[in-house]
């Protein structure tokens, strides 16, 4: 056996092997785990150069695997000027003023969203004013300066409507006045009653925001810079909450795959990236999407192309061909925060040929279409899916009758239990009725039909710890009630959802997401016990030290 490079001893080691064995220690040896058992058995593997780390009983976890993480929005979240921590519009206008003493006149200002992230909760109630800023307000403070307060991303907060705000001069540089209509019924230019002009605020009732696609289009956008610095800073967060993998089964657009491989240029990244392919279909027939799934095979059948830190394959689909989706669509091919094309969307005749294909080409295929289950059933009849492992995201709510069904078609499933459960369960509740909680993101009953289902923070925020305790205690945020506990897991299989069951995601189960020799070193120490903690603090835990590939990647561990 070789000499270990680090060694982690006197730890709690949950290894998330098949017997779910808790040990003491484990050693790494290059990239790899060499040997996981009990101290004596691991410092028999240190020589001189072998560094040996005291966990002091701390809890060692394998590294996590986010199953739908939009890791690339974290960092981006730190490019333009932030306004939390402020509780008036003075407070408002005095970091815009900050902000306007360093820039250039005439540049814009272009800001994140009025609240606190990662939710942006309570707005404009969280203001002394109880109002948004208008372009008055920050006319005082930015007369000479294009000013623009970002919407959130509505799905950071599931509640709408989304609102900006641009300034006298930002509406200028738009050619936005009082005559200006709204390119969409579900964006509102509100106008001032007395005099009709815009005051400035810009509301829009869909999740993703359309207003800087279409009537404030001419903002400045995210450059590759943005996307490659904001990667980066992202990597850091992750790692610091334990995660080493994400998987990006919503699909990533050019743009963003551009900043993945400039980071993997520089050397190999802190956090491994699987990543989907979201196309973008200006206009395709079924005669074109036969052609092209042919060649597309060459790259995004099986495990797809790159390497252990980086990897595409599969891709993404959808059929939501609504109008905002084409507007947004419209700037393609630059996708603001989404980092997947708009449109990726198509008639659910063409999309059903495009699915059929893909599987006649070995490409899997995800998406969260409401009727997808039935439609991946139409393909499974015309080339079978069986061993390819399509994906459902971003999954609610189950019939036994539909779990049977996913479980024949051998599907790989990723859960939104921040939407599901946490946010907005009670109204779910309140929707279906009481006695259908226990169909409500209904992890036991998945797991007991040997369904894999993986855990995702979806970037709400970006800790997999928040999922974890969500379904483990099924708490909801508007009562603090469970819902639908006979649905709960163990903390075990709460931790194998958000690791092992993340590797499946991928094909890798055999190279990472448990704690056995031969694996990729890939784990987190732990700032406490997940199995042994209070459960309302399950979301507090942080990782005090996140190896990835055998390198120590994120250290905040006291020194011994």
């Amino acid at each position: 056996m070789s000499i270990a490079d680090l060694i982690i001893k006197n730890a709690k080691v949950i290894t998330l092997d098949p017997n779910d064995r808790v040990l003491e220690s484990v050693a790494i040896s290059g990239d790899r785990i060499s040997a996981v058992g009990g101290d004596n058995e691991t410092t028999r593997l240190a020589a001189g150069k072998t560094r040996v780390l005291d966990a002091k009983g701390r809890a060692v976890i394998p590294g996590l695997i986010d199953g739908h993480a939009h890791m690339d929005r974290e960092g981006l979240k730190d490019i333009p000027p932030s306004l939390a921590g402020c509780r008036s519009i003075d407070d408002i206008l005095q970091r815009i003023a900050d902000v306007v003493h360093d820039t250039p006149r005439g540049e814009w200002i272009v800001t994140m969203p009025v609240g606190e992230p990662p939710f942006y909760e309570g707005v404009p109630d969280n203001l002394a004013e109880g109002r948004f800023p208008n372009r008055h307000d920050i006319d005082q403070v930015a007369p000479d300066h294009p000013v623009y307060i970002r919407a959130i991303w509505g799905h950071w907060r599931n509640t709408l409507p989304l609102v900006s705000v641009a300034n006298t001069l930002a509406l200028e540089r738009a050619g936005i006045d009082r005559n200006s209509m709204p390119p969409t019924p579900s964006i509102q230019i509100e106008k001032d009653l007395a005099t009709g002009e815009p005051t400035g605020a810009l509301y829009e009732f869909t999740y993703k925001p359309l207003v800087e696609k279409t009537l404030m289009k001419c903002i400045p956008r995210f450059t590759l810079e943005d996307r490659t610095t904001g990667l980066e800073r992202s990597m850091a967060v992750y790692n610091r909450y334990g995660t080493t993998n994400v998987f990006e089964g919503h699909g990533i657009a050019g743009e963003v795959l551009a900043a993945y491989e400039a980071v993997r240029r520089k050397g190999p990244p802190p956090v491994r990236a699987n990543l989907m392919f979201s196309p973008a279909w200006p206009s395709i027939t079924p005669d074109d999407v036969r052609d092209l799934l042919v060649d597309w095979g060459r790259w995004l059948g099986g495990r797809g192309m790159g390497d252990a830190y980086l990897r595409m394959a599969g891709l993404y689909t959808e059929s939501d061909y609504s109008e905002e989706n084409r507007l947004r669509a419209e700037c393609g091919p630059y996708t603001g925060w989404a980092g997947f094309n708009f449109d990726a969307a198509l008639p659910e005749s063409v999309m059903l040929e495009l699915m059929v294909e893909a599987a006649r080409n070995g490409i899997r295929v995800g998406s969260f279409t409401d009727n997808i289950l039935d439609l991946y059933e139409v393909v499974d009849k015309q080339a079978p899916i069986g061993d390819q492992r399509w994906l459902i995201e971003h999954i609610g709510r189950y019939s036994p009758e539909e779990i049977a069904r996913i479980r024949d078609l051998g599907l790989v499933l990723q859960a939104y239990s921040n939407r599901w459960i946490y946010q907005e369960g009670e109204a779910l509740r309140r929707e279906y009725g009481a006695d259908q909680v226990d169909r409500i993101l209904p992890m036991r009953d998945l797991l007991n039909a040997g369904i894999h289902v993986s855990l995702a923070t979806d970037n709400v925020p970006p800790t997999l710890f928040h999922p974890i305790w969500h379904v483990v205690s099924r708490m909801t945020e508007e009562t603090g009630k469970r819902l639908g506990e006979a649905q709960a897991l163990t903390r075990m299989e709460a931790l194998a959802c958000a690791s092992r069951e993340g590797a499946w995601l991928s094909f890798e189960e055999d190279e990472k997401g448990t704690i056995e020799p031969g694996k990729f070193a890939d784990l987190a120490v732990l700032s406490e016990d997940p199995l042994t903690i209070d459960e309302d603090r399950i979301p507090d835990i942080e990782s005090v030290l996140t190896v990835t590939a055998g390198r120590i990647v994120h250290d905040e561990l006291p020194a011994t």
